[in-house]
């Protein structure tokens, strides 16, 4: 008979049996080591705001399925913006926080949310929601399902609605070359993409990506170091990460993590936090030292589109916003979000805000090479 438990962290169960339930191909944020990093460094803790609360199914003994989630005590580091939706909460007399978010804290990369075969994955979806109408939460939160979960949940009758946004992402159709990929573009465009590509040069920068075995732990700290200038350079950044989370991620999962980095008269002046898939690059955090022009767009963009040509990557994923990567290819893709309030009113208010922010969102992405400024292929 089908057990479900709470984990106050996840290391209550074993890693190979947490593993063993992501499915291959999945992005790395889902592996226990990853997850394991965030909270034994004290980077996603109730002290933080990101109190562990995941769901693990036992058959017996055995672990047969799992879901990483999350009680709530603020919106960051979800980027699935809800702050307007906790704003108008004080309007229907709802506390929004606590809520349950069901995801990976800090990483805005599809991927799947409730591990297991089809039948474990429906008991913990109906115990996550359970679980916090019990606990008198405001609502669950379900961010970052693929398409063909998000439809399996819809299915189920939970009353989970349904949020569509949208990020950039580089898609591969087939490109052997780099000029294959701007040969999809128009001559202006191109010419563009070939001066800001070519400043790194001109300034004297290099640029590689240090992957393992040479990734070691002098890099953890230097992609802190990028993080934490990002970080204090933005007032609207927050540091939600701190070193250690760097240093026991690289140190658990290096075949897994990829950094960039951009160097000039033999130091490190910016970089990039690259987690790497079966086909597929997640772009995570930069930073830079130093500021030129392009550097940005040649550490974050240029430099992983052409790497990933050449690995035979199907698409890069560089993170959450950042409109300025659609005239460089990167086109405007669907991205999923289901949730459920508990207090009707709110709901159907939230509801009517989800329905028309998804017009928008699905007319643009049915024009998004278009958008992109990219022939077809």
């Amino acid at each position: 008979m089908l057990r479900i438990e709470i984990l106050r962290a996840v290391s209550e169960v074993p890693a190979d049996a947490w593993n063993a339930l992501v499915p291959k191909g999945s992005a790395p944020v889902l592996k226990h080591p990853w997850l394991h990093a965030m909270e034994s460094s004290g980077s996603t803790t109730a002290r933080s705001g990101w109190e562990p609360h995941h769901f693990a199914a036992y058959d017996g003994s055995r672990l047969v399925g799992v879901a990483p989630a999350w009680r709530k005590h603020h919106s960051m580091g979800e980027y699935v913006y809800d702050f307007g939706w906790a704003q108008a909460a004080s309007q229907f007399r709802v506390e929004y926080y606590p809520k349950l978010l069901v995801g990976v804290p800090l990483s805005p990369i599809t991927a799947p949310r409730f591990l297991g075969p089809p039948d474990v994955r429906a008991a913990l979806a109906k115990e996550a929601i359970a679980s916090a109408k019990k606990q008198r939460l405001s609502s669950v939160h379900i961010i970052f399902p693929p398409e063909a979960e998000a439809q399996e949940l819809e299915a189920l009758g939970l009353g989970l609605f349904r949020r569509k946004s949208m990020q950039y992402h580089w898609k591969n159709p087939g490109y052997r070359t780099y000029d294959d990929y701007l040969a999809r573009f128009d001559s202006k465009r191109r010419h563009q993409l070939k001066r800001e590509r070519g400043a790194a040069a001109q300034q004297g920068i290099t640029i590689r990506t240090v992957r393992a075995p040479e990734l070691g732990a002098e890099h953890a700290k230097l992609a802190y170091r990028f993080y934490e200038a990002t970080s204090s350079k933005n007032s609207w950044g927050t540091i939600q990460l701190n070193q250690k989370f760097f240093e026991r991620a690289f140190a658990a999962m290096p075949g897994d993590i990829e950094l960039v980095v951009a160097e000039r008269d033999g130091r490190a002046i910016a970089g990039a936090f690259n987690l790497v898939g079966e086909k597929r690059l997640y772009g995570r955090y930069w930073g830079c030292f130093e500021e030129h022009p392009f550097l940005h767009f040649n550490v974050c963009l240029y430099h992983s589109v052409d790497e990933c040509i050449r690995r035979g990557f199907e698409a890069f994923e560089p993170g959450a916003g950042g409109e300025h990567k659609i005239p460089r290819g990167f086109e405007p893709t669907q991205i999923n979000s289901l949730h459920l309030a508990f207090d009707e009113r709110f709901d159907r208010a939230l509801r009517d805000a989800a329905r028309r922010e998804a017009a928008q969102v699905e007319r643009v992405v049915s024009q998004s090479a278009e958008i992109a400024g990219l022939k077809p292929v």
